[in-house]
C-alpha cells in the first residue's frame, strides 16, 4: 500500500499509474490478509489483556479506516487513474496521503504494543 500511495502522490512518474495499480493492488490485498491472519494469532495468544489495551483498540480502528479509505478510493478514482499524472484531483491526493499516514500509524502502534 505504501508504494502505491507514494506513486499516487507523484513518486516514480516514469511508471504508468494504472499499471502500478494493477501490479500492486493484489499484493497489497494479499499482504493485508496475511497480516490480519498473523495479527489474529498474536492477539489470541494474549487476548485478555490486549482486549482492554487502548493502543490495540486505536490500531484496530485505524485498520478499519485504512480499509475503508482504500475501498472508497477504488470506487471513486479507479476509472480515472490514467489521467492522474496530468490532472490529479485534490481529494484523491488527500486520500492517498491519509492512507499513507494511517498505515504508518498502524505499523507504529504495532511496535508500541510490545512495550506498553
Amino acid at each position: 500500500m505504501l508504494l502505491l500511495d507514494a506513486r499516487l502522490l507523484g513518486a516514480g512518474r516514469t511508471f504508468s499509474l494504472p499499471a502500478v495499480s494493477r501490479a500492486l493492488t493484489p499484493l497489497a490485498v494479499f499482504g493485508l490478509v496475511l497480516l490480519l491472519g498473523s495479527g489474529f494469532c498474536l492477539f489470541a495468544a494474549d487476548a485478555g489483556p490486549l482486549s482492554a489495551d487502548g493502543l490495540l483498540q486505536l490500531k484496530l480502528l485505524l485498520i478499519a479506516m485504512g480499509i475503508g479509505n482504500a475501498l472508497l478510493f477504488r470506487q471513486l478514482w479507479s476509472a480515472r487513474l490514467g489521467d492522474w499524472d496530468t490532472h490529479a484531483p485534490l481529494l484523491g491526493r488527500l486520500q492517498a496521503a491519509l492512507s499513507l499516514l494511517i498505515w504508518l500509524l498502524v505499523m507504529s502502534l504495532g511496535r508500541l504494543l510490545a512495550y506498553f
